[in-house]
């Protein structure tokens, strides 16, 4: 695997663009990522119950396993919007199937942004012909600055691999800043690969990786109501199709797994307000189920991430955390360390309090980012969660969102 330009236009016959359409004030707000072959495709929804209505747009026109073109607008989530809203999400991919010339049952729709507000479709409309003239291999950029809502930057990346004797490439993009909690979040996520591979493969491949990615990031316990993870496959790459599982599934599903797991990190990484990453990792544990469950339960409590914002070595609220989680445990058996470039110390041993030096974990819990590292002592077994810390910032943004 190699890291290399680009993001959803890396792979073979993907284009994108990204434009000002009046939805927002002044920044971009509306995307398209288009194959002018007809792809395999494969998706991942939020698990709210309430669901913003482009979501049942692309439940609808993936049920083949089949698309060619994502349209997406950020500032308004067409969510709570009733039948007006539903009308506008279809009235999405009419737009776009007309201006592309495709069957609008091959376009996927998705949105970002306030909750409960009437789409402004008069605007998508308005934009259509010069998002559809600015398609392009190098407007990858603008499209990924397109999706974004709170965010503080744009969040792609692009891999290269073999199969056979073929070079495939994938590319993403992602959005996410705030209402992250895992079983997806308030994130939207793009992916396009020029693999050749079959629909069923494809769909399970992702379902996986997101569940190890994606569904292990939390920024505030929140759950979102547009959350969507779409992959696109055109096949250009001209490799021998995957039908089965095997080595060429496995070399796919690890560079769309370390695809991910970037995406999720900068997600997390990128927390409104937040000024450190944090990973829990947890080890020794007697199933990887139950050592995922207490890291998300770590990452998304309140009180160590706002212990990690003040670098307070606090690992008692890191043992509570895990108290919680309805996972049995032997307590005396746990170890807890931190560790960051600054070095690595532990705080815990057996459950109980240890000796240590303070000011060096208080100058490894000041670095950018942290890991908070928990030994079981029970198994072999191991998973690892990705958060942020809790600031004053965090406050301010969502005090003032819809202004």
């Amino acid at each position: 695997m190699e890291i290399i330009k680009g993001g959803v236009t890396a792979a073979k016959d993907f284009y994108s663009s990204g434009i000002h359409c009046g939805i927002k004030r002044a920044k971009k707000d509306l995307a398209l990522i288009y194959s002018p072959k007809l792809c395999n495709a494969a998706a991942v929804y939020t698990t709210n119950q309430v669901k913003g209505e482009p979501l049942y747009v692309t439940m609808k026109h993936i049920k083949n396993g089949k698309a060619q073109a994502i349209i997406i607008n950020s500032g308004n989530a067409n969510t709570c919007t009733g039948e007006d809203g539903k009308k506008k999400a279809f009235m999405m991919a009419d737009l776009t199937s007309k201006a592309l010339d495709i069957d609008k049952e091959n376009v996927l729709v998705a949105s970002t942004g306030i909750i409960g507000v009437s789409l402004p479709i008069e605007k998508i409309e308005n934009g259509m012909d010069k998002l559809v003239e600015a398609l392009s291999k190098d407007e990858e950029e603008k499209a990924s600055e397109a999706i974004l809502t709170t965010d503080t930057s744009n969040k792609t990346i692009a891999l290269t691999f073999t199969i056979g004797d073929k070079a495939v490439t994938i590319g993403g993009m992602a959005k996410g800043s705030g209402m992250i909690h895992p079983n997806m979040a308030t994130m939207l996520s793009f992916i396009t690969t020029d693999l050749n591979i079959e629909q069923p493969l494809l769909q399970e491949a992702l379902r996986e990786s997101v569940n190890k990615s994606y569904n292990r990031i939390s920024v505030d316990g929140d759950t979102s109501t547009n959350d969507m993870v779409v992959i696109l496959a055109n096949g250009e790459a001209g490799n021998i199709a995957i039908t089965g599982k095997g080595d060429d599934y496995n070399t796919f599903l690890d560079a769309l797994n370390y695809l991910n797991t970037y995406l999720a990190k900068l997600i997390a990484k990128d927390g409104e307000g937040a000024t450190k990453l944090i990973e829990c990792q947890v080890i020794g544990s007697d199933s990887e189920e139950t050592a995922e469950i207490l890291s998300k339960s770590v990452i998304r409590s309140s009180l160590v991430k706002a212990a990690c914002f003040g670098a307070d070595a606090n690992w008692g609220r890191i043992l509570c955390a895990l108290g919680y989680s309805n996972i049995a445990l032997d307590i005396h058996k746990i170890d807890v360390a931190f560790e960051s470039q600054e070095g690595n110390i532990t705080v815990c041993q057996g459950g109980m309090p240890i000796i240590f030096n303070e000011n060096k974990a208080k100058k490894i819990l000041k670095a950018s980012e942290i890991k908070i590292l928990v030994n079981l002592n029970q198994g072999d077994k191991s998973a690892v969660a990705w958060g942020c810390d809790l600031t004053y910032e965090y406050v301010r943004i969502n005090g003032d969102y819809r202004s």
